[in-house]
């Protein structure tokens, strides 16, 4: 469905890469309808903390932001010059930067979020959006659909607590199979989550467990449960980018990255060049191919590295990041590095593709290779401490009284329920 000069732009999806074309084209004059299946925007989360990483280009991001227009001072942010670094061994190190390494945001519903932010600011260009609305991807310019498949899965639990503002992220492949585990706490209110890129049965021990593991050794936290949150990541490579008029951006274009999971600043670029394309100022095939492609391929090879060597490659990466930030006094440019294409990597990509990739066809007929979630391996197996058991005892009376789940599924499940 290519899109005319003066046609109304159909956008299916009201999150992140949807609002932020919406602004764009609708700054621009042109008539925005956004179409989301949901009530509102940010309702797939629920105040779940994330990161906006500001590594992949020597830009900072909200520069870039303001630079298309879009105003990061609509939503709140938190900027984090460091991050204390758990090795598997539980070695806790502080990595560190004289330039802001990350923002933590909240996503959700609430006025502060990223969320709502950028639909505020869609509104106030002019866009209409409807809620509650199911489109028909061939009747949309731009998809925005958000995930589709399951690659990976993450749990968390959110707390209150009187303890410093603080980011922790912990490499441990027991606790967090395949993936890593943090703790981000922000302003009075804290997030403990574990991302698992196998497949798991009784999942919940994970999260017990990296609960249990965090409050051993920051007993400073004072935790109070209030709820527990979820999600999962769709990880793939399409073919095209532009397929028959449509543009498919953010994580219905598989725009993220597949290492650490930091999907936000490709969402929101991927929106943005598809307006770009739409108002003839830039093509959006190339645009993509250029900027977000090669991190995308390099974070696959990122995660087909890790995949085969599991803490071990956890280890060499926390010790690599630490001798770097002695000998450069900056911990961040070994994190750009990391995700930066080199020619070692680039020759590893077509390897990657074919080992570790499945390839497939979308309902609409679209080729993409996607990361399949993978199984669970025989160290996986395991029974959870008797301090896991405590967290999992409180949580459970959290629940009784009150205390929210905000995924369907729970401890008996192997992933989040997805369509194909």
């Amino acid at each position: 469905m290519p899109a005319t000069k003066d046609e109304p732009i159909q956008i299916m999806g009201a999150g992140l890469s949807g609002l932020a074309s919406a602004i764009i084209l609708a700054k621009a004059g042109r008539e925005v309808h956004v179409h989301d299946i949901r009530d509102d925007s940010g309702a797939r989360f629920d105040g779940d903390f994330q990161g906006i990483e500001n590594w992949t280009s020597p830009i900072d991001f909200f520069d870039e932001l303001r630079d298309w227009g879009i105003d990061p001072e609509e939503f709140k942010s938190t900027s984090f010059h460091n991050i204390e670094l758990i090795d598997p061994n539980d070695k806790v190190r502080t990595a560190w930067s004289k330039h802001i390494a990350y923002r933590v945001i909240e996503r959700g519903t609430a006025e502060h979020t990223i969320d709502q932010g950028l639909k505020r600011q869609a509104l106030a260009a002019g866009a209409n959006i409807h809620y509650k609305s199911r489109v028909k991807p061939e009747d949309c310019h731009i998809i925005a659909s958000g995930p589709k498949g399951t690659s990976a899965v993450a749990y968390g639990e959110i707390f209150l607590t009187s303890s410093a503002n603080k980011v922790c992220f912990q490499f441990n492949d027991k606790i967090a199979p395949g993936a890593y585990a943090y703790m981000i706490i922000i302003d009075g209110v804290g997030l403990i989550c574990t991302c698992l890129w196998r497949k798991q049965k009784k999942s919940d021990r994970f999260l017990n467990e990296s609960i249990a593991w965090f409050e051993n050794n920051y007993p400073e936290i004072d935790r109070q449960p209030i709820k527990r949150v979820g999600g999962k990541g769709d990880f793939t490579i399409n073919q095209q980018y532009k397929v028959d008029g449509r543009y498919f951006v953010g994580e219905a274009g598989g725009l993220q990255d597949a290492m650490w999971g930091f999907g936000m600043r490709y969402a929101i670029s991927s929106g943005v060049f598809a307006a770009q394309d739409i108002l003839g100022q830039g093509e959006y095939e190339k645009l993509v191919r250029k900027n977000l492609l090669p991190l995308v391929r390099n974070s696959f090879v990122n995660r087909w590295l890790m995949n085969r060597v599991g803490d071990k490659m956890f280890q060499r990466v926390a010790d690599r990041w630490m001798k770097s930030q002695k000998k450069n006094g900056d911990g961040l440019p070994f994190v750009s590095w990391l995700f930066r294409p080199d020619l070692f990597r680039r020759i590893l990509w077509p390897f990657v593709r074919l080992g570790m990739m499945e390839t497939t066809r979308t309902a609409d007929g679209r080729k993409i290779w996607r990361l399949p979630f993978r199984k669970a391996l025989k160290r996986d197996n395991w029974e959870q401490s008797a301090a896991a058991a405590e967290v999992s005892q409180r949580w459970n009376a959290t629940r009784k009284g009150g205390g929210k789940v905000s995924f369907t599924n729970d401890s008996d499940e192997v992933s989040i329920p997805s369509t194909a």
